[in-house]
């Protein structure tokens, strides 16, 4: 069993927040699956929340439900905990890695740069593990995060601020709670002034699930909105603060649940085409990256 998973790929879930986790829970389902189904060993890191013991009994009566028998809670604290022998090495024991929501700060200054993440790392990109993460979980999946921002009618530059994520994923930021919450203007706002970066949108109950070096799919609910600013005309850098910038030729991908598309392999492609729109999107975030 543990050569099956440790052959696998590694992939991300990153959810949107409000998963279905009393009916089908097909998202969390699904995670399990990809973690080993019964045989899954998953911790599960509420660092992110407040509540984190009330967290923490709601995912271990999902993941129990769903026939997971090895689960694990690791409450961070402190740095000391995410540096601590004993939480390094059950993450090094696991098959699945779940982040749960909260406030996305406060799991980057509790885990980030310390030995957990970097054992995370290792779990996804030496031996294929699968890390989910739903809300603030979602947010800290790539390089760049969402800090702050507020939800305007329009984009407006000052809007928002980024800090650095767990890094999982590069060249994106991740946006949840998507369209619920009505954060296309932030995640513009987010473009017009990170042009480099393409944004993620994330509807609740809603998955992008990434398997590295081969593809995505969107699961759930909702929709993934692609945001990409890289070809656009702009005069942000001219604009005074809280005023909103022309944006021309920005690009817009809607992704709804049911999406899936692999990276073609040689000259050949395996399922449905990408569009070559697309395609760029994809290789970035299937890219194998390496430890650093």
């Amino acid at each position: 069993m543990s050569e099956q998973i440790m052959q696998k790929n590694g992939h991300l879930v990153i959810i949107g927040g409000g998963e279905d986790r009393k009916h089908d829970m097909e998202i969390l389902s699904r995670f399990v699956e990809l973690a080993g189904g019964s045989d899954a060993r998953i911790v599960v890191i509420t660092a992110a929340s407040q509540i984190a013991d009330e967290m923490w009994q709601i995912y271990d009566g999902v993941f129990g439900t769903l026939g997971v028998k090895e689960r694990a809670h690791l409450e961070i604290t402190s740095r000391e905990d995410a540096n601590s022998d004993d939480f390094v090495r059950k993450v090094a024991e696991a098959t699945g890695i779940f982040m749960t929501g909260g406030d996305q700060k406060r799991l980057l200054a509790l885990i980030g740069g310390t030995a957990m993440d970097a054992e995370m790392h290792t779990a996804l990109k030496v031996r294929g593990a699968t890390i989910g993460g739903t809300s603030a979980g979602a947010s800290a999946m790539s390089g760049h995060m969402l800090a702050q921002g507020r939800t305007d009618l329009l984009p407006e530059k000052g809007s928002v601020s980024l800090g650095a994520g767990l890094g999982f994923l590069h060249r994106v930021v991740v946006d949840q709670h998507f369209s619920e919450r009505q954060r296309l203007s932030r995640l513009l706002s987010v473009v017009a002034q990170n042009p480099y970066l393409q944004g993620i949108g994330i509807d609740e109950d809603t998955a992008l699930i990434i398997e590295r070096g081969v593809g995505i799919e969107v699961l759930g609910e909702g929709a993934v909105t692609v945001v990409d600013g890289r070809s656009m005309s702009t005069n942000v850098a001219e604009i005074k603060d809280r005023t909103t910038p022309e944006l021309i030729d920005v690009r817009l991908h809607l992704l709804p649940a049911g999406s899936k598309y692999s990276l073609p392999v040689g000259d050949e492609q395996t399922g449905k085409r990408v569009p070559p729109q697309l395609l760029d999107f994809l290789e970035n975030v299937t890219k194998r990256t390496t430890l650093s």
